[in-house]
């Protein structure tokens, strides 16, 4: 399958309603993988379903992005450019409406499913098309703009969700897709164009389809439900490693064996597209897990409401919008991507490494300048590392490349969630044994600490023996808080020292010229 370069670009009010289209479209997808999150407690009260049981709605749609996202390429090929997107805009327009109309838990992971299914769909789609919108030279524009999405949509999916669910309904975190995928759909249907290889009749590769679903859902059931189910010691989960590790072999040998392959995953013979898509895994598994810790982080034990949560990380979204746009215009200067990057490295981890210095009395102000920081610094690695891993991609090959450059940054995330999880809850419980070995009659420092809040308690109006098993609860209370906060602030440095040591080399590592990637499958 060899590169199509394309020649000609929309130009005027095509090219920025064909822009606005597929970033309203990109940013549709993001925020409803965030916003969900919000309103769980509400819809688990809603239709009945335990809090174990809930987290499968976030699951299901997760396993479907992660199935149909690195296939897009070849769908896109298959069934033309702008059938695919458009059919991919009225499907998850379609399955938002069955979600909010949902009243079981079997239904609403159902047509969460077929929803993710679109949406990843939609992501590498729009991503393609942003890109091959604009001429090669202007490829940091183009990246710039779909970046500024890539990042907002996240960010602003738990404000947003919260907003809804504090003044309608769980409902609305769903219809709220509608009247933006309804005008999407029409936009597409319009202004998304067909490429030439589109339509192309070749063999389907139902044999990489297969063992991709098998490799693809067996590690994300790994990652959401190993914590939960003590790993390793679980049958379902040993049963599911292995299927996972052989669904990959036998993916891989299939994929280099076959002449027109699911995924082209021979685009990964250039190194710089190599190291990108090496160095998104690091960044995407450090960014989601400070953005999937933070609202936890800052509810649990400084007070937050969700609110507050929100505009903080929209503050932190739009310090990472405007740092785009400087480090396009620094690129395009002449500013080695290289250093970018090394500059946004630093920034993040001088971000993350702040954040574990946290303490009961910090509030919103001390958090500011960090946020700023991880802001500033996801602009500078994200713009340069998404050029490097695309850049000489064109034609098919960038819907190929676009796809294996966002399936691996959904599994960075699942993966750094999952890791950097464990790494907490083993750091908290230890904490939690240190903690609580001052806490006996002999250490004359908690002795003196229990009884100052009895003498509160009796001054209150209780009896003696109530005052000091109160005493005895907010001291329990106080410790669990300590031991809560010392565990965030312990996964925000580990955090940053994997950054650093994994992500300065792999930087270093990257070559100075790109040369054009072109592939043949025949």
């Amino acid at each position: 399958m060899k590169t199509i370069q394309q020649t000609s670009y929309p130009q005027g009010a095509e090219k920025w309603i064909l822009v606005l289209t597929v970033l309203s479209c990109s940013i549709l997808v993001l925020i409803d993988s965030t916003i969900v999150n919000v309103a769980l407690p509400e819809i688990s009260g809603g239709i009945g379903a335990s809090r174990v049981e809930i987290a499968w709605v976030i699951t299901s749609y997760i396993v479907g992005n992660a199935i149909v996202i690195p296939l897009s390429g070849m769908l896109s090929d298959l069934f033309g450019r702008r059938n695919y997107f458009t059919v991919s805009v009225i499907l998850f327009t379609a399955t938002s409406f069955l979600c909010g109309i949902s009243n079981s838990l079997q239904a609403l992971i159902l047509w969460r499913f077929i929803q993710g299914l679109a949406g990843g769909g939609l992501m590498s789609t729009a991503q393609s098309i942003m890109i091959g919108a604009f001429p090669p030279e202007k490829i940091n524009t183009a990246n710039a703009i779909f970046g500024m999405g890539a990042i907002m949509g996240p960010i602003l999916g738990p404000f947003l969700g919260g907003l809804i669910v504090q003044n309608l309904s769980w409902h609305w975190v769903f219809f709220v897709n509608l009247p933006i995928g309804a005008v999407a759909s029409v936009l597409s249907w319009m202004y998304v164009t067909n490429l030439k290889t589109d339509g192309k009749k070749f063999p389907i590769d139902w044999w990489g389809i297969v063992f991709l679903v098998i490799t693809v859902s067996s590690l994300q059931y790994i990652l959401e439900e190993g914590p939960r189910k003590d790993w390793f010691s679980d049958r379902s989960i040993v049963l599911l490693t292995i299927a996972s590790v052989l669904g990959m072999a036998a993916f891989i040998w299939q994929e280099l064996h076959t002449k027109y392959p699911a995924v082209n995953i021979r685009l990964f013979k250039n190194w710089n597209l190599t190291l990108g898509n090496i160095l998104v895994i690091v960044f995407a598994a450090m960014m989601m897990s400070s953005m999937f810790f933070f609202p936890m982080f800052v509810q649990i034990s400084l007070g937050w409401d969700t609110m507050q949560t929100g505009l903080y990380l929209m503050f932190m979204g739009a310090c990472t919008a405007a740092s785009m746009m400087v480090v396009r215009k620094l690129v395009d200067s002449g500013l080695k991507p290289k250093m970018a990057m090394l500059i946004g490295v630093f920034l993040y981890v001088s971000y993350l490494t702040m954040f574990s210095f946290s303490s009961p009395q910090s509030h919103g102000a001390n958090f500011l300048f960090p946020l700023a920081l991880g802001g500033i610094g996801a602009g500078f690695l994200f713009l340069p590392m998404l050029t490097l891993a695309l850049s000489g991609l064109r034609g098919s090959d960038l819907a190929q490349g676009t796809g294996l450059f966002n399936v691996t940054k959904q599994l960075g995330g699942a993966v750094g969630i999952a890791l950097i999880n464990i790494f907490m809850n083993h750091r908290s419980a230890k904490i939690g044994q240190g903690l609580v070995g001052y806490a006996n009659e002999y250490n004359s420092l908690f002795t003196s600490r229990i009884e100052q809040i009895k003498q509160a308690f009796l001054s209150a109006g209780y009896a003696a023996d109530d005052a000091l098993k109160a005493a005895y609860q907010l001291t329990g209370s106080q410790f669990h808080t300590q031991q809560i906060l010392m565990g965030y602030n312990a996964g925000y440095l580990f955090m940053a020292i994997i950054l650093l040591v994994v992500g300065v080399p792999v930087i270093l590592m990257i070559k100075s010229a790109k040369k054009p990637i072109h592939t043949d499958s025949n």
